[in-house]
């Protein structure tokens, strides 16, 4: 164990993690069919358009039900997604063409024709998968042309769905869904309707082979108008990066040979006090933060969430969360999460014993609870929110105890384990100057040296650098665009890091310049900062960029994304305190301190 912080430890974690997603992909049908069998076909969802999270299962609207509705098995990450796959209406056997085949003869309630208008009017679609090929459509469709009063509005339910289904050889390829607009059904009045809900399937050959099939999905992405704007992206990154490096190596070049000639001159020519008030701060600068318990535990978290995003990124850059893979990325977060809890025990017990603290339990607690609390109380409204809303989002109960499992005979155990050994590394904290009995006044400073102006300069850089990315992600995630160029989003990733390192190392220089020795906690808010930076690009996206409306949605919006960027303020904190904590080091092993 006491290697957990050491390379062949991460690759045994890698393998481990690997080897336990490595099912994930699998999971697509690789099913070859004769002609007139059975394939299968699930109705998933119906929700509003533009409220991604506020879905319902497929027969919470009046639509015409078999006589046996089955129930597909699902995984862990397509339950956390929301689906709730269950058997469709309709049959399309394997190149059995049908035209306008009668589902079902409905005489429509007054209560029923309500409630499709309703959904109607809230642009409801349909989502279902045949042989794991995802289909989309509207439900209905409201007619506003030539009418400024919505009361005049006319409401059509779609009665006709057209299968367009491609196949190469005994395999299908692609599957697409058209509303027949001349079939409809008026849900304008309060009275019972009769309709007759139909669909017509169409089966034509395709030579694209069956390992291609999913790339018209990933096709969207990757066009040349698109791929424009995001090298456009990186190139503005990169810009900054540039920019910053240049600004950071020139103030370090300039430190240390400044001290380098001082102190190889006489020593009373060597006090310059202007340029080298840090030096002045030697015996403080190293003295410890106060709450050293949170401050190690925000490190051992923040440590296993960076661990998190790479394992995250490994996986998908070698494909596994391609389009449509249902559940794909919430199984790999919970796995890799509960495997990773390890690397955040050592991380907060080592470097609190470091710190000379003695409560380690206590300290190992907190960490465990630091980020899952809040993510934990957040998930407990939300979870009721769904529930009152009977919408898929809320978990069943065998999930949530699945889940209570992992967490306690996964998480918490490995989470003790790391802990243990970094209490037992005995690792002793590297100081290159002695720290003082009684600290040193901090001069007066003025305003814009105050941590609430150094945070808000040290997020914009890093922000600034990955907000054309960040459009195209909240798409993807609170919407219907499908995001597949891991590879930019990998690099804009390492950029934010770089940025991040690069000015918090700055600032962390010009509080020491300042003599105002108490960096630590001031190198992490300043380095976690963009995580603040992103909540507020939240709420511009959701008034500016957004449709979504209704408690639910927004309360689910805002609630996991502050979880989300508390999660970036915690990683990108401790990347900032890294960087600043090696070049401290640096800068202190470089004179000689008394």
């Amino acid at each position: 164990m006491k290697n957990i912080g050491n390379c062949p430890a991460f690759l045994i974690l890698g393998v481990l993690i690997l080897c336990c997603l490595s099912h994930v992909r699998s999971d697509a049908s690789d099913h070859r069919y004769k002609d007139g069998e059975a394939v299968p076909l699930y109705a998933n969802k119906v929700g509003p358009f533009h409220n991604p999270s506020e879905t319902y299962r497929y027969f919470d609207l009046p639509f015409c039900s078999p006589d046996h509705v089955k129930e597909k098995k699902e995984a862990l990450g397509e339950v956390l997604n929301g689906d709730r796959l269950v058997s469709a209406p309709y049959k399309l056997n394997f190149r059995e063409e049908k035209d306008s085949s009668v589902v079902c003869k409905k005489k429509l309630s007054k209560d029923e024709v309500a409630f499709f208008r309703k959904a109607v009017d809230k642009d409801y679609y349909f989502q279902m998968y045949y042989d794991d090929l995802p289909i989309w459509g509207f439900i209905g469709k409201v007619d506003k042309e030539g009418k400024a009063d919505p009361s005049e509005y006319k409401y059509f339910l779609y009665k006709h769905i057209q299968f367009d289904i491609l196949y190469n050889k005994d395999r299908v390829i692609e599957i697409s869904a058209k509303m027949d607009p001349h079939s409809l059904v008026d849900l304008t009045e309060d009275k019972e309707v009769d309709a007759e809900f139909m669909y017509t399937a169409k089966w034509k050959e395709t030579d694209t082979p069956f390992e291609k099939r999913m790339d018209k999905y990933s096709m969207s992405s990757s066009l040349p108008h698109h791929l424009e704007i995001h090298w456009f992206s990186i190139i503005n990154s990169c810009v900054t990066v540039l920019l910053l490096t240049g600004f950071l190596a020139t103030i370090l070049m300039r430190v240390l040979k400044n001290d380098f000639i001082k102190y190889g001159q006489d020593e009373e020519a060597a006090d310059d006090q202007e340029e080298t008030g840090w030096k002045y701060i030697h015996g403080d600068v190293f003295r410890f933060p106060k709450y050293k318990s949170l401050f190690a535990a925000a490190l051992g978290s923040g440590t296993q969430l960076f661990t998190l995003t790479v394992f995250i990124f490994m996986l998908a850059l070698v494909g596994v969360f391609y389009p449509y893979n249902r559940g794909a990325l919430f199984t790999a977060l919970v796995v890799i999460y509960a495997l990773t809890s390890g690397i955040a025990g050592y991380t907060a017990t080592s470097f609190y014993c470091q710190l000379e603290g003695k409560n380690w339990v206590r300290n190992l607690l907190l960490t465990g609870c630091l980020f899952c609390g809040p993510l934990f109380l957040t998930f407990c409204f939300l979870n009721t929110v769904a529930i009152v809303y009977s919408a898929t989002a809320a978990l069943p109960f065998g999930t949530i105890v699945v889940i209570v499992l992992i967490w306690t005979l996964v998480t918490s155990p490995l989470l003790v384990l790391g802990g243990i050994a970094g209490k037992n590394s005995k690792v002793e904290f590297q100081a290159p100057c002695r720290t003082t009995k009684y600290p040193r006044e901090i001069p007066p400073l003025p305003w814009y040296r105050s941590a609430i102006p150094q945070m808000a300069m040290a997020g914009f850089l890093p922000f600034s650098a990955i907000y054309i990315e960040l459009y195209y992600i909240f798409a993807s995630v609170w919407g219907h665009r499908i995001y597949t160029i891991y590879s930019i989003l990998f690099i804009v990733f390492i950029i934010l890091l770089i940025v991040t390192a690069f000015i918090t190392v700055a600032l962390t220089y010009f509080q020491l310049a300042a003599e105002d020795h108490e960096w630590w906690w001031r190198s992490f808010l300043c380095g976690g900062s963009t995580g603040l930076f992103i909540y507020a690009y939240c709420l511009y996206y959701y008034h500016a960029r957004s449709d979504m409306s209704g408690f639910m949605q927004t309360s689910f919006f805002f609630g996991y994304m502050a979880c989300i960027c508390y999660g970036f303020f915690l990683m990108l904190g401790t990347v900032g305190f890294r960087a600043s904590l090696l070049f401290v080091r640096h800068i202190y092993r470089s004179i000689k301190c008394e």
